[in-house]
C-alpha cells in the first residue's frame, strides 16, 4: 500500500474517532453536557490522539527501520566478486536499488509484466535495455547477482509495505476502541487531551536538537564512507581540485585546499564591503537618527535581508560583474579583469546581501548600552562623536565584534552568489579579479545530476560539508564565546 494511502486513511479514521467519540460521550449523559467531566469535543479529541500519536509513532519507527533490515538482507547475495576495485558494498547495493526502481518503473510503464519482472534473467532478457526503455538511469551492464539481489529487494520492499500498513492499521484501530471504550461521563477527557498536548509540544521542541543529531550523524557516516575510497591526507594537504570519476571508482585529485582559500577569500571580501557600511548605518541609526527618520529608514534597510539569495546572484553577474569589467578590463586599459565572474564579483553582491545582517545586530547592541553613559560622558564636556568613539563603541564593541562573525559564517556558508559571480575555477591565487569557488559551489556541483548518493562523486560533498560544518561551528563558537566573556552586564 502506498504511503499516502496510508496516511489518508489514518488521517480520515482520526476525524471519524472524533466525530464517534464526542457522540458517544454525549450518549451516556443523554444528551446534557452538563453531566461530563469535560466538554464533549475533548472526548472527540481523545480519540483523535489515540489514534495519531501511536499510528504515525509505529509509522516513522517502521520507515526508519524496515531500510536497514531490507539492505542488511540484500547485501548478504552480492559475493565479493562483484565488488570491484576502487568499489564498495554500498556502491553495488546503490546500483541494486537502481535496478530494482527501474523494474518497478518498466512495469508501471507497461514494458513488462510483474510475473516477468519477478522472473527475469539475464540470460532471456537484455535487462540493461529494458531499463533504459522504462526512462531508468544505467551506469553499468546489470550482472545476475545484482539483478537476482535487485528481485530480491523488489519481494521485501513490496511485503514489508504491506505489512507496514497492516501494522499501522491496526494500531490505529486499536486506539481507536480503547478511546472510544473511555467515552463516558466519569473520564476525565480533558486531561488525557492536555497530557498528550504536552507531549507532543515536548516532541515538537525536540525536533531542532534531533534534526542537528541526524545532520550531523549523516555527515559522519557518509565521510566515514568517503574516506574509505580516498585517503583522508590527500584530501585535507593537496594544493589541486581535480576530479576525475568514472564508472564506480576513479583517480582523482580531492584536496579542500583550494576550495577552502576560495571561500575564505570571498568572504573577507564581502565582509570589507558589510562591516563598514552595516556598522556606520547603525551608529547612524541609533544616535543621529530621529525618531521618523529611524521609523522609515531601518525597515527599508532591512529589506535587503527578506532579498532571495539568487537575486543578489543575478545581481552580481547581471551588474557586477559588468561594472567592475569596464572599469578593470581591457576597455578601461588596465586589463586585470578578463571576465565577469571574479572573487571581487561575488564579494560585493555577498557584501550587499550582509548589510542588514550586521546593522540591525549592531543597531540592537548598540541601543542596549544604558543612556545614563551617554549622559555622564555629556556632563563631563565630550561632543556627541567623541562619546560614541570613547564610550558608547567600546561598550557595544564585544556584541558588535560577535555580530560581524556570525555574519562571516553566513557568508562561509553562501552558495547561489558564489556559483553566478564568483565562478567554478578551484585554484590558489591572491588576485581578487580572478575566477575562483567556494566549497559550497563544489557541494552543489557534485550533487548535481543522476549520480546515486554512494558514489564517490556524491560522497566527496559529503566530506565537504562536514569541513564547512566544522569551520563554521568553530566561528559560532567563538562569536558567542566573545559575547557572553566580555559583554558588559548593565543594571
Amino acid at each position: 500500500m502506498p504511503l499516502l494511502w496510508l496516511v489518508l486513511i489514518v488521517l480520515g479514521l482520526a476525524a471519524f474517532g472524533y466525530v464517534a467519540g464526542r457522540a458517544s460521550a454525549l450518549k451516556t449523559a443523554n444528551g446534557d453536557a452538563r453531566l461530563l467531566h469535560s466538554l464533549p469535543s475533548y472526548y472527540g479529541y481523545n480519540v483523535v490522539l489515540k489514534v495519531l500519536a501511536p499510528a504515525f509513532l509505529l509509522l516513522v519507527l517502521i520507515l526508519i527501520i524496515q531500510p536497514t533490515i531490507i539492505n542488511k538482507s540484500v547485501s548478504g547475495m552480492i559475493p565479493e566478486s562483484e565488488i570491484g576495485e576502487g568499489s564498495s558494498r554500498g556502491l553495488v547495493m546503490a546500483e541494486v536499488r537502481r535496478t530494482a526502481d527501474g523494474l518497478d518503473n518498466a512495469v508501471a510503464a507497461g514494458v513488462m509484466d510483474k510475473e516477468a519482472a519477478r522472473v527475469l534473467t539475464t540470460g532471456s532478457a537484455d535487462v540493461t535495455q529494458i531499463l533504459k526503455d522504462a526512462g531508468q538511469i544505467v551506469t553499468n551492464d546489470i550482472t545476475q547477482p545484482v539483478l537476482e539481489a535487485a528481485q530480491r529487494y523488489r519481494v521485501m520492499n513490496g511485503a514489508g509495505n504491506w505489512l507496514r500498513a497492516g501494522a499501522v492499521i491496526l494500531i490505529a484501530l486499536a486506539g481507536f476502541f480503547w478511546a472510544m471504550k473511555e467515552s463516558h461521563t466519569e473520564f476525565r477527557a480533558r486531561n488525557s487531551v492536555e497530557k498528550g498536548v504536552l507531549a507532543i509540544l515536548i516532541a515538537g521542541a525536540s525536533v531542532a536538537v534531533l534534526t542537528t543529531i541526524g545532520i550531523i550523524l549523516s555527515l559522519i557516516f557518509n565521510t566515514i564512507e568517503f574516506f574509505r575510497l580516498y585517503p583522508a591526507l590527500d584530501f585535507f594537504t593537496l594544493l589541486e581540485w581535480a576530479p576525475s570519476f568514472s564508472g564506480r571508482g576513479g583517480s582523482s585529485s580531492l584536496g579542500i585546499l583550494p576550495l577552502l582559500w576560495g571561500t575564505l577569500y570571498i568572504s573577507l571580501v564581502a565582509l570589507l564591503v558589510a562591516v563598514p557600511v552595516g556598522l556606520f548605518a547603525a551608529i547612524y541609526l541609533s544616535e543621529y537618527a530621529g525618531p521618523k527618520t529611524r521609523a522609515f529608514a531601518k525597515p527599508l534597510l532591512e529589506v535587503l535581508a527578506g532579498i532571495p539569495t539568487i537575486v543578489y546572484g543575478l545581481f552580481a553577474l547581471l551588474t557586477v560583474g559588468p561594472l567592475l569589467l569596464s572599469v578593470f578590463g581591457d576597455d578601461s586599459g588596465l586589463g586585470w579583469m578578463q571576465g565577469q565572474r571574479a572573487v571581487l564579483t561575488a564579494g560585493i553582491a555577498m557584501g550587499i546581501m550582509l548589510i542588514p545582517f550586521v546593522s540591525s545586530l549592531s543597531d540592537d547592541i548598540i541601543n542596549a548600552v544604558p543612556q545614563a553613559l551617554r549622559d555622564g560622558s555629556y556632563g563631563l564636556g565630550a561632543t556627541k562623536s567623541e562619546t560614541i568613539k570613547q564610550v558608547v563603541l567600546p561598550a557595544a564593541l564585544p556584541g558588535i565584534v560577535g555580530a560581524v562573525l556570525l555574519a562571516a559564517s553566513r557568508a562561509i556558508g553562501e552558495t547561489m552568489i558564489v556559483v553566478m559571480g564568483a565562478g567554478a575555477a578551484a585554484k590558489l591565487s591572491l588576485n581578487p579579479f580572478e575566477a575562483m569557488t567556494t566549497v559550497t559551489a563544489k557541494i552543489v556541483s557534485q550533487l548535481t545530476g543522476d549520480s546515486d548518493f554512494a558514489s564517490p562523486e556524491a560522497l566527496v560533498a559529503f566530506a565537504l560539508g562536514m569541513s564547512l560544518f566544522v569551520i563554521t561551528l568553530a566561528i559560532n563558537i567563538f562569536a558567542l564565546f566573545i559575547v557572553r566573556k566580555y559583554r558588559e552586564q548593565y543594571d
